[in-house]
């Protein structure tokens, strides 16, 4: 009886230190931190090139061509968990084939352009208007921004009449992302799109007293904060602007360098200027880290022109007190054909065959003119 008694005593006794044991190591098991990797994708100033065909010279061009641009872009959302893809505006106009769709075979109603036919099969998450866009007259790109199947988005150009903007200003997506441990969590991805005031000038014809553009910088800093109190955790500019440190002024032209000193504003997809970002030609910019591609410690990527690149910002956000902040940022591009011209990716197959009516349309006209 007594040796039952002791032995029942040893087992209680090593079973509560166990216990203890593991509930001292529950207590004291550090908190993993909730971190969430976001890769955003970008191409700009497309210019209507599609297809990797040159039109003037009338020969395949693998320096160009968002058919080429695809596969960059699969391949870079292949290699990550969570990605956002986002087009920087100027992409209806610029080659013959923007300028047949236009002005010889017109928009239908009912139609899609092939620009956003190739948008809708890629899944932009959003796109800006570049000031290219407003080439054709209002009335066309109100009928072509009808078949893009995600947001169409400017803030800086009003409506005279109705004195509020006159396309989508901004954006929140509601996103759910896989952080680094496999958890699940719903962000909020802020997107504005902006561009230059200048279209008054370049497009008087087209915009007299239908719309005005109001200055980029001034523009951002009325938006960005009703962005957050609308719950935006980060918030991306679409900026279809150049790069500049001159003083900003209500027309600059290049106000990537100011946007970035919005404190609200965590990255910025640039463009308008077809330069390379970050790239050597911006190795003196003040306050500019060419290596990790930020300016005023915010990341900037900019794609060239032409689908020549695809431009890429890797984020670390981190979840802190019920809010995300970008704690780590990168952006690089990558390009379709290395420098002598030869391609480096291959054509996406099916977006060629979606856009290939058109294409050949463009040519087969071409050749009718005899040029």
């Amino acid at each position: 009886m007594y040796k039952k008694v002791f032995y029942f005593l040893i087992i209680f006794s090593l079973f509560g230190q166990c216990c203890s044991t593991f509930s001292y190591a529950v207590k004291n098991t550090p908190v993993q931190p909730e971190i969430v990797d976001l890769r955003i994708l970008e191409t700009t100033d497309l210019h209507a090139s599609l297809v990797n065909y040159d039109y003037y010279q009338t020969k395949v061009d693998n320096q160009i061509g968002l058919v080429k641009t695809a596969t960059l872009i699969h391949t870079a959302k292949d290699e990550v968990k969570n990605s956002l893809l986002f087009d920087d505006g100027d992409h209806l106009k610029g080659n013959p084939l923007g300028e047949y769709l236009a002005r010889i075979r017109g928009m239908h109603k009912g139609k899609i352009h092939p620009v956003y036919r190739a948008f809708n099969y890629l899944d932009y998450d959003a796109i800006a208007i570049g000031n290219h866009e407003f080439n054709y007259g209002l009335k066309f790109l109100n009928v072509a921004i009808k078949g893009a199947l995600m947001p169409v988005l400017n803030a800086n150009v009003f409506s005279v009449k109705k004195n509020k903007p006159y396309f989508t200003p901004y954006v929140i997506l509601k996103r759910n992302f896989v952080d680094q441990h496999g958890a699940g969590h719903e962000l909020n991805i802020g997107v504005i799109g902006l561009m230059p005031t200048q279209i008054m000038k370049w497009d008087r014809a087209n915009l007299d007293g239908h719309v005005i553009a109001k200055p980029i910088v001034d523009t951002a800093k009325e938006f960005v904060p009703i962005m957050k109190a609308e719950g935006a955790d980060i918030i991306i500019a679409l900026a279809h602007t150049g790069i500049s440190s001159e003083p900003d002024t209500p027309d600059s032209e290049n106000a990537v360098y100011y946007l970035t000193k919005i404190p609200a504003i965590d990255a910025v997809l640039a463009g308008h200027s077809h330069s390379i970002f970050p790239g050597p030609v911006f190795k003196h910019l003040p306050n500019t880290n060419i290596k990790t591609g930020k300016i005023n410690g915010k990341p900037v990527v900019m794609a060239g022109a032409l689908g020549s690149r695809l431009g890429i910002i890797d984020l670390k956000i981190e979840k802190k007190a019920d809010s995300w902040k970008i704690v780590n940022a990168s952006s690089f591009t990558r390009s379709i054909a290395d420098e002598s011209g030869k391609s480096l990716v291959k054509t996406d197959k099916g977006l060629y065959k979606l856009v290939k009516p058109e294409h050949q349309e463009t040519v087969d006209f071409i050749k009718k003119l005899g040029l």
